[in-house]
């Protein structure tokens, strides 16, 4: 259904600059997508980590109350520690989770949708005390004219979901955070449908329920409300571990077109797709029986974290549909296929 491009990746942790002298790129992916002024813009999520090296020892970056920078140094024989994920360490009593980088945005344009000049300096950066783990995995919705950036803000608190506006990606006003922890993969529509902003997120219930999209909707984009679950995972295949929102949904005459993502009992993470209707998004009309995209590719199956597609961000032009994907936690990557053939695939003609 989708055919990669043969540049893939289009952008690597060695095309970033670091933020800071001592500390090295190890991640460019899972980057919002938009149009504006003929480009192209990414905002990358580029996942950095300290370049010191200690050897049986884990250095975990974050913030500390006053935005200065704290390494924790955790032993990978420390019985406390769950140590087996490269992304994390995980407190076996308590829970607590360190990261082993820590994210901030980065704007990339280009003129093709293809070879993207990446900035050298962040466009946004986290800030304590909700964001001190870092920002990650923004989405980009254009509503009237302003461009809303929501992020994952990642703390000691949780995962929560920030929102920024810009009307211009050079001028940026936060807005706060829009859902509180634990919640993340948040995809808002371009429109106001019936005067309301409508959005899907994900929460990550402890106890009861499932990894599950929710739909809600907020007069301001700050307020949210009128939740209900919109789409939820299956027990078995593709989509047993989670379901959580990709791309923001995109209009076409069939319904509000959504690309989203699964995984799987072992974490690998496929794309899927549904559509719920356009005057009422919060109504499902059709979703993926079997995935739209696939872990297959070199720069895909092998990486920091292998056997994953992610998107966070697509683009319609005519029935040109381009979902611009992150590769194995790593690098950017970029299928492209048709509209239609994706709305085929689910059953809608």
């Amino acid at each position: 259904m989708f055919t990669r491009n043969s540049h893939n990746p289009l952008l690597t942790p060695a095309d970033v600059v670091p933020s800071r002298p001592d500390f090295e790129v190890i991640g460019a992916f899972n980057a919002g997508v938009t149009v504006y002024q003929d480009e192209v813009l990414l905002l990358v999520r580029v996942a950095e980590r300290p370049r010191e090296r200690v050897a049986g020892v884990v250095l975990c970056p974050h913030l500390d109350t006053d935005g200065q920078l704290i390494v924790e140094q955790i032993a990978l024989d420390d019985p406390d520690y769950d140590t087996h994920d490269p992304r994390m360490m995980v407190h076996r009593r308590t829970g607590q989770l360190l990261l082993t980088s820590m994210s901030h945005l980065r704007l990339a344009r280009s003129r093709d949708g293809i070879h993207f000049d990446i900035a050298s300096q962040p466009w946004l950066m986290p800030q304590p005390p909700y964001e001190s783990y870092g920002i990650e995995d923004a989405r980009i919705t254009c509503i009237e004219g302003t461009y809303y950036v929501n992020y994952s803000a990642v703390g000691p608190q949780g995962i929560a979901t920030g929102l920024v506006r810009t009307p211009d990606f050079h001028h940026i006003e936060r807005m706060g955070i829009i859902l509180p922890p634990a919640n993340r993969d948040v995809t808002i529509l371009p429109a106001r449908i019936g005067g309301q902003f409508i959005c899907y997120h994900r929460p990550m219930p402890g106890t009861f329920g499932g990894l599950n999209i929710w739909a809600a909707a907020s007069p301001d984009l700050v307020h949210w409300g009128d939740h209900r679950l919109l789409l939820t995972q299956r027990h078995a295949g593709w989509e047993s571990g989670r379901i959580g929102g990709g791309a923001p949904p995109l209009w076409t005459e069939a319904g509000w077109l959504s690309i989203y993502h699964a995984a799987d009992n072992d974490n690998r993470y496929c794309l899927g797709a549904f559509v719920t209707d356009l005057k009422d998004p919060m109504r499902l009309l059709a979703r993926s029986e079997s995935p739209i995209l696939v872990p297959e590719a070199s720069y895909e199956v092998e990486g920091f974290f292998g056997q994953v597609v992610f998107t966070c961000g697509a683009i319609a032009d005519g029935d040109r549909l381009r979902v611009y994907y992150g590769a194995a936690d790593e690098s950017m990557a970029l299928a492209e296929g048709s509209l239609s053939a994706v709305l085929a695939s689910l059953g809608i003609r």
